[in-house]
């Protein structure tokens, strides 16, 4: 079978190379390097068709913001140019890395896959990165006919080996500081480990599945257990103690670091497991043990 993967420099694109390039035959193929007008999925006399896009690049959340417009044409315009192009020439499957932030931001209910666009229980995005993906999740779902399927993935925070931005630099402060004051944290944040995700993607190809499916893993953390597991497979000692009213001022403070380390993100995928009879192959300590020293 013959795939067509962009944003095979990524994290999890370089994940997904090096895991499963015996099984198939990838393509990549760049927005930044590549020229769009030359890319051809279209089979011939001589070679055969590409037979599903995995679509992986994007322009991600960032800390520093991103204007609407260059979300817009890189999550957006972008990705229906490749759909478009992809139905036009006869592939069968387009899958589409999206994200849990459709839904909105750290809350207490359990984001499903059946969340609709429609309040007060549904996708009520409140970043430009999460409204972008929400409109190429609907105009994607457009295109789609019995000889189109269209796969959407939501993620959660992926993490793994090489992982950056937040993970890595906690992982930072668990190497360098022993007595750090988030014990008895009790949040609950979904992760997944980016093996676990590829095989996600691995079976919804295996199978030809198509609609929206959610990846994590078996069971969420809280920041007090992520910070024990990481300190563990570090092997160093760190002491995790609550100081009082420290919550309290980093709330006042730093918002947005108050509700990544308080804050819960939790997602039940049990109808994603459901239609792909999927069982995840990694744990969540085996994800953490990989994400510090390596699949071996």
């Amino acid at each position: 079978m013959k795939l067509l993967l962009t944003g095979s420099n990524g994290f999890i694109g370089n994940y997904f190379l090096n895991k499963y390039s015996n099984k198939y035959d990838i393509l990549k193929f760049s927005f930044l390097n590549d020229d769009f007008q030359s890319l051809h999925l279209k089979g011939t006399s001589h070679v055969s068709g590409v037979d599903v896009v995995i679509h992986l690049s994007a322009l991600v959340h960032q800390m520093g913001g991103a204007c609407a417009s260059e979300y817009e044409r890189v999550n957006v315009t972008q990705t229906l140019e490749l759909a478009k192009k992809a139905k036009k020439s006869g592939v069968g499957q387009f899958i589409f890395m999206s994200t849990v932030k459709v839904y909105g931001e750290e809350t207490t209910e359990k984001y499903t896959e059946i969340f609709t666009c429609e309040v007060p229980f549904g996708c009520k995005p409140e970043d430009e990165y999460g409204k972008s993906k929400l409109k190429a999740e609907n105009e994607l779902l457009e295109l789609e006919d019995e000889n189109f399927k269209v796969s959407i993935i939501r993620t959660p925070i992926v993490y793994g080996y090489g992982v950056k931005a937040n993970i890595k630099n906690l992982v930072n402060l668990v190497k360098k500081v022993p007595l750090l004051p988030f014990g008895n944290i009790k949040n609950k944040r979904s992760m997944v480990y980016v093996g676990n995700l590829c095989h996600l993607i691995d079976e919804l190809i295996k199978q030809k599945q198509n609609g929206i499916f959610l990846a994590s893993d078996d069971e969420p953390l809280s920041t007090t257990k992520l910070i024990e597991l990481i300190a563990k497979n570090l092997e160093t000692k760190v002491t995790l103690i609550k100081v009082p009213f420290f919550e309290t001022f980093l709330k006042l403070v730093k918002p947005s670091f108050y509700k990544r380390l308080y804050g819960s993100l939790e997602v039940d995928n049990t109808l994603t497991k459901q239609k792909l009879s999927l069982k995840n192959p990694y744990s969540v300590e085996d994800g953490i043990k990989f994400m510090i020293k390596g699949e071996k």
